[in-house]
């Protein structure tokens, strides 16, 4: 039985933020204070971009690639995203958006 994408190629999830006006500073000092080192050491993640939006000045963009998709669902119960979504929430101006994506072809590095 051939392997499902998701298995050789792992999963992405997209998330985009939209802060409330003049927060987006903030919201990344809290992503910078509890995400960043959690993901580094999360062995769960094979790559991790976190991006401002250059056409939005309220808008965030995280691309958070994971080995599985069990990875994916055991990072949101990690303390420190647990911690992030309690204190960033009265900052942000609605739920971010995900994305799940199962990628199907990926150009790695050399």
């Amino acid at each position: 039985m051939p392997a499902e994408p998701e298995d050789v190629l792992g999963v992405t999830v997209v998330v985009t933020h939209k802060t409330l006006p003049n927060q987006r500073d903030a919201v990344r000092a809290l992503w910078e204070k509890h995400l960043a080192p959690a993901v580094l050491d999360n062995p769960g993640h094979l790559a991790y971009y976190y991006g401002i939006d250059s056409d939005d000045s309220d808008g965030i963009t995280a691309f958070q690639h994971y080995r599985t998709a069990e990875d994916a669902r055991t990072f949101l119960e990690h303390p420190a995203y647990r911690a992030y979504e309690r204190e960033v929430a009265p900052l942000l101006a609605g739920p971010p958006e995900v994305s799940r994506l199962v990628p199907t072809w990926i150009k790695r590095g050399k």
